[in-house]
């Protein structure tokens, strides 16, 4: 039993220093080809629909890359783009994103109550959970549990992201199927709404 009781507690601190091993400086020396879509320093992506990087989180973003590297995430525009990217340097990717400071964006004034109410509260009504539970009441995540902050995230792309979870287009990763049963009950409108509202929280 001690044996397994260590062998477990090495396993968790092994997959901690992982994901805590990412060299900004050197991925900084990788990202210049992320600039061309995501902006500078992962800050202003050159359409809404492409993703901010900056502060998202070291665990998620590395967890996307090594999904997006296997193909089990499909971007079309990043094919080809990680194959020959080491585990090192997608740690090192990751971890020069995360130390980007988030560029916030502007929040809808017209949906700002109804985004508000969704993103803190959820929808008793209909099953749907507040936002705020995993993605923490100001946008800034939850780094343990790979949950990506998402405060100053382009609304367009939040947009993208709910409908692809909701039509099952998005189902790679640990936290896609919480994602796609939380997505399946959300109306457009609601969708509109709370995308609208994560843009402008910080």
């Amino acid at each position: 039993m001690k044996k397994l009781i260590a062998g477990v507690v090495l396993g968790v601190a092994l997959t901690a220093v992982a994901h805590g091993a990412g060299d900004p400086q050197a991925g900084e020396q990788n990202a210049a080809v992320c600039a061309g879509c995501h902006g500078q320093g992962g800050q202003k992506p050159i359409m809404g629909v492409y993703p901010k990087l900056s502060g998202l989180g070291e665990k998620y973003l590395y967890n996307q890359l090594v999904a997006i590297k296997a193909g089990d995430r499909v971007i079309p525009e990043m094919t080809g783009l990680l194959d020959n990217r080491s585990e090192q340097e997608l740690l090192d990717l990751a971890a020069y994103f995360d130390n980007q400071d988030m560029i916030v964006s502007q929040a809808n004034p017209d949906l700002v109550d109804e985004g508000a109410a969704l993103y803190r509260g959820g929808n008793m009504a209909t099953g749907v959970p507040a936002c705020a539970g995993c993605h923490n009441p100001r946008g800034s995540g939850n780094e343990p549990g790979g949950y990506p902050a998402l405060g100053g995230q382009n609304a367009e792309y939040v947009t993208k992201q709910l409908k692809a979870y909701r039509d099952g287009a998005r189902n790679a990763g640990a936290n896609a199927a919480i994602m796609m049963d939380v997505a399946s009950k959300l109306t457009d409108a609601e969708i509109e709404a709370v995308s609208s509202y994560i843009s402008g929280l910080n």
